[in-house]
């Protein structure tokens, strides 16, 4: 029988891996299934685009895999059996399951409410394209002057606000942070950041912790109630729970655990890659729930994954950042350089330059997708990558 490997999820991390398996193991031997809530490849770091108005290119994960073998199975995950080695799905008629031999887990993240009442009932977020959508429906029936909050003050929060602001200049758009907005940047970017928020109109409340979501806003801790005609919630990100459920060991946040190799340390035929799992980057710090971390967490499953199976040698791959980019509309931006413990440098790409590096570097992903060789584009992507989702404190 062939060895079933089995791959749910097919985001940034679940789609480069599964194509990289499928070209580095022979379709003899192996038999490689995706799971994926929806027929296309969402670009997630676009879904603020998304949100404001803007039409995504079609990705059907059809294309992505065409000549590669994968089965593709367009259901949801309704639950992980690590004891005896099954996935149930539901494709929203019935359910099914599959058993593995090989699993590697990627089902990501979606926006963390941190147990605010009212986020889930009248909040909106940007972290999965369906909630996009929602969030775009709403913006398109607001009239001039409605007002727009948005909660967080990381890189998610920053570019949904001044996309809103840029493609609906008719909207008020407030954001509101618990800390200082762009505090973890060097001098020069958080000026350009701060004037840019300036030149989009975007009105900016720090040192401000919200503990209630309403359907005409927001209350602060000291009482304070921020209207809004909608509230965008981007203050971090969460795994599913179905990781804790399943039996594997998770941190206290529900990430799972894996060695540097990105094998679950309680079930090692499970590999994980992006933000459901938790790894020491090499700077000994947890990598953030980021694109990035999806790049560099997939290389280093795929790698392993290949090498248990074939008995090649594992190649350490790195668990670097370089920097953080951070979209401020569709024609400025800013590229934050950071050393080797994360903290910025005094240079920064500021810009439309900043801007055309990173609509460059998400060019290029329909093209990784479909070559995942991780060689000359997993350079380009380490070097150039956006940390959009960075766990900068809200």
């Amino acid at each position: 029988m062939k060895h079933r490997i089995v791959v749910l999820g097919a985001g940034y991390a679940g789609a480069f891996s599964a194509g990289a398996l499928a070209r580095r193991l022979h379709g003899d031997d192996f038999e490689i299934t995706v799971v994926n809530a929806e027929p296309d490849f969402a670009e997630r770091l676009r879904n603020h685009q998304l949100a404001a108005g803007q039409d995504l290119r079609h990705l059907p994960l059809t294309q992505v895999f065409a000549g590669t073998g994968i089965r593709l199975r367009i259901a949801r995950v309704t639950g992980v059996d690590v004891e005896h080695r099954t996935v149930t799905i539901s494709d929203g008629h019935e359910l099914d399951r599959l058993d593995y031999d090989t699993l590697l887990y990627a089902l990501g993240s979606t926006a963390d409410d941190h147990g605010i009442p009212g986020v889930d009932e009248h909040a909106f977020h940007v972290a999965s394209r369906p909630a996009a959508l929602r969030l775009r429906a709403r913006l398109d029936e607001l009239g001039a002057g409605a007002k727009v909050l948005v909660v967080g003050g990381n890189l998610t929060a920053i570019e949904a606000a001044t996309e809103i602001a840029e493609s609906h200049p008719e909207l008020r758009v407030d954001l509101i942070t618990r800390g200082e907005l762009g505090g973890w940047l060097g001098s020069g970017a958080r000026r350009h950041l701060l004037d840019a928020f300036g030149r989009l109109g975007i009105t900016v409340h720090q040192h401000a912790t919200v503990e209630r979501v309403e359907a005409a806003g927001a209350v602060t801790g000291d009482g304070t109630t921020f209207a809004a005609d909608a509230t965008v919630w981007a203050a971090g990100f969460a795994v599913h729970p179905i990781a804790a459920a399943s039996g594997l060991m998770v941190e206290p946040n529900g990430q799972i655990t894996v060695d540097r190799q990105m094998r679950s340390v309680s079930h090692p035929d499970v590999y994980v890659a992006g933000d459901s799992a938790f790894v020491l980057g090499d700077n000994g710090r947890p990598l953030p729930m980021s694109c990035a971390s999806a790049g560099y967490t997939s290389m280093q499953a795929t790698a392993t994954i290949v090498g248990d199976r074939t008995g090649r040698e594992i190649s350490t791959k790195s668990l670097s950042y370089v920097g953080n980019h951070i979209s401020l509309g569709r024609k400025d931006g800013i590229f934050q350089v950071v050393d080797g413990d994360a903290r910025s440098k005094s240079w920064a790409l500021r810009g439309r330059t900043a801007a055309r590096v990173k609509a460059a570097v998400l060019g290029a992903n329909p093209w990784s997708l479909s070559h995942p060789t991780f060689g000359l584009p997993s350079r380009r992507y380490r070097a150039a990558t956006t940390a959009e989702h960075n766990a900068v404190p809200a």
